[in-house]
C-alpha cells in the first residue's frame, strides 16, 4: 500500500497534515496508535476504522472520526478504494476545555456526522495550506474552528436500547455508509441500500433517520455533493462533474450545491485557495442562518 503523510502546519496546540492511502487491497492493517488525540476528515475516498471486535466506523467526506490517543485500533479500506484526508492532532488539554466549554462530563463519540459549513472549511483549508505564502494565523485560527465543529458533532448520544440491539443497528447503518461511499453517484434505492442492511425497506428508513440524523435520500445527496468539491475547486467542466457524480444536469447540481453549501460552484470557485477569509465567514454565516 502506498501510504502519503505531511505535515502542512504546527503550532503549540494544533498540527494539520494530509493523509492520503493506496490501497492494493480492502484488508485491514496491522493495528496502530496515535500519540496524540486526531481528528480525521476525508476529503475523497473511504476507510474504516476497527477498534474493538465487531466494532468498526465508515469514514467518508460528510463524516469527521475521532481517533482517541494511545487507543489501539486496525484501518481498511472498503473497495479497495483508498482515501485522502486532512488530519488535525491535538492534545488532551484541548479536548477538555472544547468538554468544559459546553458544560459536558461524557466522552467523545466516534465520530459526528458534519454540518455543510464544516466540510465547505475542510476543503477550503486543505486548499490552502498546499499554497506558497499561506497566512500561519489565519491558518491556524481556522483549523481550530474546524476542529471545534468536529467536536461539536459529536455530542450527541445514540437511541436508548439494549448494547446488542443498538449494536445491530450500528452494523446495518455501517453497511450502508460504507456502501454509498464507494458509489454514490450509483441509482441507489431503498430497496437495495435495505438489502445490503439486511432491514426490511421500512426499518432501514426509520432506524438510518434515528442513528445518522438525516433520510437515506439526503445522506446520498449529500454523499455525491462532498464528493465533487475537490473538483469544482480544481475547475473541472462543471456539467461532466454533474453528471459523473448522479445528478441529471449542470443545473440540478448547481441548485442542490447552492442549496447544501449556501453558495454555487462558480461562487466557490471565486474564493478558491487563495480566496479571503472575509468571503468565506460571509458565506459559513448565511449557510448557519439557513439552518438556525
Amino acid at each position: 500500500m502506498e501510504v502519503i503523510r505531511k505535515t502542512l502546519f504546527a503550532s503549540e496546540t494544533l498540527q494539520i497534515g494530509l493523509f492520503h492511502a493506496q490501497p492494493a487491497s480492502d484488508a485491514c492493517g496491522d493495528v496502530e496508535r496515535q500519540t496524540l488525540h486526531a481528528m480525521v476528515l476525508p476529503v475523497s475516498g473511504v476507510f474504516s476504522k476497527h477498534d474493538a471486535p465487531g466494532r468498526c466506523v465508515v469514514g467518508t467526506p460528510i463524516y469527521a472520526v475521532f481517533f482517541a490517543a494511545h487507543t489501539p485500533y486496525r484501518i481498511g479500506y472498503p473497495g479497495a478504494v483508498g482515501d485522502r484526508a486532512l488530519v488535525l492532532r491535538f492534545g488532551e488539554a484541548l479536548a477538555a476545555d472544547h468538554l468544559a466549554g459546553c458544560g459536558s462530563s461524557k466522552p467523545l463519540a466516534s465520530h459526528g456526522l458534519l454540518p455543510p459549513h464544516a466540510m465547505l472549511l475542510r476543503n477550503l483549508l486543505w486548499a490552502r495550506l498546499q499554497t506558497t505564502g499561506a497566512d500561519k494565523l489565519q491558518c491556524e485560527v481556522l483549523g481550530l474552528g474546524l476542529l471545534s465543529m468536529s467536536l461539536s458533532s459529536m455530542g450527541a448520544g445514540g437511541p436508548p436500547l439494549r448494547r446488542s440491539a443498538l449494536a445491530r443497528r450500528r452494523r446495518a447503518v455501517e453497511r450502508v455508509k460504507e456502501v454509498v461511499a464507494i458509489a454514490p453517484a450509483d441509482k441507489w434505492t431503498v430497496a437495495k441500500l435495505a438489502k445490503v442492511a439486511n432491514l426490511s425497506p421500512f426499518h432501514l428508513c426509520h432506524v438510518f433517520r434515528q442513528m445518522v440524523g438525516t433520510s437515506i435520500y439526503d445522506y446520498v445527496l449529500h454523499e455525491r455533493l462532498a464528493h465533487t468539491l475537490d473538483a469544482v475547486l480544481d475547475g473541472d467542466d462543471l456539467t461532466a462533474i454533474a453528471l459523473d457524480a448522479g445528478f441529471a444536469s449542470h443545473s440540478h447540481f448547481t441548485a442542490r450545491f447552492r442549496r447544501f453549501f449556501g453558495c454555487t460552484p462558480t461562487a466557490l470557485r471565486r474564493i478558491g485557495p487563495a480566496g479571503h477569509a472575509a468571503k468565506l465567514r460571509k458565506i459559513m454565516t448565511a449557510r448557519r442562518r439557513q439552518l438556525a
